[in-house]
């Protein structure tokens, strides 16, 4: 049965892509952003706030990908501000550039403080309520549906309401689609909340309304939650709450909070099960740890050590958890078990092999092999390629790889110029050896180019393929230079993309093991095209 009928719908429109990338330590490529909007179709009919055209050269090239993009659940909208003071809409480098950005749904910001108005604009109030106007009604009159963040309204609304009211007025009467409340600086407690949506829904009648809140406060969730039950229909919020400061609303708790515990739908019964895993991805994908409490998604979240909980929780899970992990696509852990895991293995493992079962010795196996890497510092989430070779290998699928290396040198002389790096490689497919030399921007793309000229001739396919993204992190940098890194490389062939991953000491023999695994998948997927292999399931 579909839990989600008869619940007041809740639209979900996700700004982790921009609000979220203002966070301290997140960052977002061209190519993340991409790979991003590709994956959260899973998720639904979400809006996918995806940056700022013209803010700078990433989101210029993100907007002019994204064009091609074949995107039947998730709407990507651009994000920016009204025109300037004493400007005209039609004269505006920020709204043109924001139409040009080919986005179907743009949202802008502006003003809802007097103090800002006067103090940061420094203008006058009237001016400010043009500036809402008429840039709204120009992208309106250029067929764009356009959505209205009213900043900083929560401290205007309680220092000068009536002027607060009447921007929300000015973009209503404007064509906005929609009017989002903003508590920009995060400090407003939930009954301020609750006082400034109740305000704006009694004197417009509205049936669509949106907050967006900041944690400053550590109250973004809570003050969404409030926000909703007083009416607000979109919940705007970044996934495991990135963003600047204290970051935004938690997408991650949010949408479980709202349609598990409340009577509502946020999204729909199959992606809700896929919360946990899409939470972990975004991390991977930005290069930030990732939080193990947050609740529903974090490894935490349900895991039980006290010889009491264990004991209570194997005869009723109700004893010691709100709710079932699985729900949310997460899993009970007892500490002290090694059955931890074994579900998500095994459903991985059927991608290959479908008629496995449970008690297959391999999934075991797989499972253990799986948790002494990721005790050595190996994270899978966002590394599908090297999963599911490692994989592939415990079901027999893949029993040696298609070449060896039999050496490798790789030198760097930053006085040589761009191409200040040449890797020397030698390989065996088959009975025959190949020993090759290459440059390279860099020891790693050096390396990856001279692997690529040695094994092209006997794998075409890897001529049709390309790194795309590389990242490194530093797993315990109270070691100096000792300090274990963990390097994740994508690689795209036709439309799609996968991670790989290299563990060590030295930052080049992880990308190695990174790089390898990158070759041996490609290789992987272009044999299983030719041979028709049924059991293969490609990486999304």
């Amino acid at each position: 049965m579909n839990q989600t009928q008869g619940k007041k719908k809740i639209t979900v429109y996700d700004t982790t892509l921009r609000d979220g990338a203002q966070g301290e330590g997140i960052h977002f490529s061209t190519q993340d952003k991409l790979s991003y909007v590709k994956r959260i179709e899973e998720m639904g009919s979400l809006l996918v706030e995806a940056g700022w055209p013209g803010a700078n050269p990433r989101d210029e090239e993100f907007f002019l990908q994204a064009r091609g993009l074949q995107l039947p659940h998730a709407r990507i909208a651009a994000f920016g501000s009204t025109c300037k003071v004493n400007e005209s809409p039609e004269n505006s480098e920020i709204l043109l550039k924001l139409l040009a950005s080919g986005a179907k749904t743009i949202t802008i910001f502006g003003k809802a403080w007097d103090l800002h108005v006067k103090d940061v604009l420094r203008t006058t109030l009237e001016e400010n309520l043009r500036l809402i106007r008429e840039s709204i009604s120009f992208l309106v009159s250029q067929g764009r549906e356009v959505f209205f963040d009213a900043e900083h309204y929560f401290d205007g609304f309680k220092e000068n309401p009536d002027y607060a009211l009447k921007c929300i007025a000015a973009a209503l009467d404007a064509r906005a689609t929609i009017a989002i409340l903003c508590d920009t600086n995060g400090g407003s407690l939930p009954a301020e909340i609750a006082q400034g949506v109740k305000a704006v829904m009694g004197k417009f009648a509205l049936q669509e309304l949106g907050i967006h809140v900041h944690n400053d406060s550590g109250l973004a969730v809570a003050n969404t939650l409030v926000a909703v039950e007083a009416g607000v229909t979109q919940i705007q919020g970044t996934w495991n709450g990135f963003g600047e400061r204290c970051g935004n609303a938690n997408l991650s708790t949010l949408i479980p909070l709202l349609q598990l515990k409340g009577d509502y739908t946020v999204v729909s019964d199959s992606a809700l099960l896929k919360i946990t895993s899409f939470s972990r991805f975004v991390a991977e994908l930005s290069n930030a740890p990732f939080d193990e409490k947050q609740p529903y998604v974090g490894r935490s979240a349900f895991a039980h050590k006290a010889g009491m909980h264990v004991d209570a929780i194997l005869k009723n899970q109700r004893t010691f958890e709100h709710m079932d992990p699985a729900g949310v696509g997460n899993e009970r852990r007892i500490l002290i078990s090694d059955q931890a895991g074994k579900a998500n293995i095994l459903d991985r493992l059927r991608r290959f092999e479908p008629m496995i079962r449970k008690d297959d010795p391999r999934v075991e196996k797989a499972m253990i092999e799986i948790k002494e890497l990721e005790n050595l510092g190996f994270q899978f989430e966002a590394a599908e390629g090297s999963l599911d070779l490692l994989l592939l290998r415990i079901l027999g699928g893949l029993t040696t790889s298609p070449f060896e290396v039999l050496d490798y040198h790789v030198w760097s002389d930053p006085m040589r110029g761009e191409l200040d790096s040449v890797a020397v490689v030698k390989v065996k497919v088959g009975q025959e050896s190949v020993h090759i030399a290459s440059e390279g921007n860099g020891p790693v793309n050096a390396l990856d180019t001279a692997l690529r000229q040695a094994l092209i001739s006997f794998f075409p396919v890897l001529g049709e393929s390309e790194l795309v993204n590389y990242k490194v992190r530093v797993l315990d940098g109270a070691r100096g230079t000792e300090a274990i890194v963990r390097v994740i490389i994508d690689t795209r062939l036709e439309r799609d993309v996968w991670g790989t991953i290299g563990v060590s000491k030295n930052i080049l023999k992880a990308s190695a093991q990174a790089l390898l695994d990158a070759i041996n998948w490609t290789i992987y997927c272009g044999s299983a095209r030719h041979l028709l292999d049924h059991t293969l399931v490609e990486p999304n």
